[in-house]
């Protein structure tokens, strides 16, 4: 089976073991590299996100990956290195050498789109923590390129921490419009702004609200 072939069979496998939902797809056409970011409660998170996007964007597209989930065991290293292209991470002893930021720097310089996760962990309350910079440092590199909220529903319940294997739930995605850095915008405010366009895709109007009053 060739490799393009395969890609597209667990993209399928996974949308029918999450019962992966895409509830809305901003009318807009990506001729050049687009950064996907999402809330973050998963393992199971880019994957989903992978799955659920169109074969053409899932065709350029990597993933970011913790390396010491991600890289535990043939299988898991053969899916993300081989399958999803994903970039892995170490969460810990970052130095110059294994930065993420120029990790994805050079993929989008090669022409990749990428998926993120601006909080830097996962969270274990469903609720979206304050996002680092990096989701800064990339928009400040280039103003042309595009951020694409993805809010995702269901996900930390489908594969709690700590549990091998999912649950039979149905994982829901909503994707936003295209984001981009404004010209005098400071990183405070593109930071506020992107995690509130993340916030407003939930469709639940009480755990919006309890999420920009914090």
């Amino acid at each position: 089976m060739s490799s393009s072939r395969l890609s597209n069979c667990i993209a399928y496998a996974i949308r029918v073991l999450c019962g992966c939902i895409v509830r809305s797809f901003p009318e807009h056409h990506f001729n050049r590299p687009v950064v996907f970011y999402s809330n973050h409660t998963s393992n199971l998170d880019f994957p989903v996100i992978w799955a659920a996007l169109p074969k053409k964007i899932r065709a350029n597209l990597r993933p970011l990956a913790a390396e010491d989930y991600w890289s535990k065991g043939k299988l898991r290293r053969f899916l993300s290195l081989k399958i999803f292209q994903a970039i892995l991470i170490a969460r810990k002893a970052v130095n110059r050498e294994n930065n993420p930021i120029q990790k994805m720097e050079q993929a989008l310089s090669e022409g990749s789109s990428l998926i993120i996760f601006p909080e830097g962990t996962r969270s274990l309350s469903g609720e979206i923590g304050e996002f680092k910079p990096g989701i800064h440092h990339l928009a400040s590199s280039d103003r042309q390129l595009a951020f694409v909220p993805v809010y995702l529903e269901n996900l930390f319940r489908i594969l709690p921490k700590g549990e091998r294997f999912p649950l039979p739930l149905v994982a829901m995605l909503y994707i936003g419009d295209p984001i981009y850095l404004g010209p005098e915008e400071t990183k405070e405010d593109f930071l506020q702004r992107t995690r509130k366009a993340l916030i407003d895709l939930n469709p639940n109007p009480t755990q919006r609200a309890h999420a920009d009053s914090n």
